[in-house]
């Protein structure tokens, strides 16, 4: 599958490392310091044409969060087939230290999957299952 992609700002194309890789980098399109417990907007510089009957998942970078404390503020972006705007990520610094993010440094990862579109209907009762109303640490973990 192709998407079209408006790229500013001198930012590259989205791509995947490697092949096979679910997600494709983003990067930085500004120099940030982000304080502790800071949570800054950053421009990728990218647009993408996300086409009808999919969606966009914008995604933190498991290094970058797991080594140095940046992550997404929502968890998980959602880039909708209508939106044109750029994609840009609310990062979090969770860590104790000023984190410096350079222009050109991959923040973020997109992935591209279809989705199913569902249209809600009020119900008296749900169906019965095994798990029930069991929340969490229902299954023991």
């Amino acid at each position: 599958m192709q998407i079209n992609v408006k790229l500013t700002d001198g930012a590259p194309l989205p791509r995947h490392a490697r092949p096979g890789d679910a997600g494709m980098d983003l990067t930085s399109r500004e120099e940030v310091y982000i304080l502790p417990t800071e949570t800054m907007i950053v421009g990728t510089g990218v647009s993408a044409a996300i086409p009808e009957g999919f969606v966009g998942l914008v995604f933190p970078r498991s290094g970058l969060a797991s080594k140095h404390g940046i992550t997404l503020a929502n968890a998980v972006g959602v880039i909708d087939s209508g939106y044109r705007g750029e994609i840009k990520a609310p990062l979090m610094n969770v860590s104790m230290d000023i984190r410096h993010i350079k222009k050109g440094d991959r923040i973020c990862q997109l992935v591209v999957v279809p989705f199913a579109s569902c249209e809600c209907v009020e119900a008296d009762e749900l169906d019965e299952t095994e798990r029930g109303v069991g929340g969490f640490g229902s299954t023991g973990a």
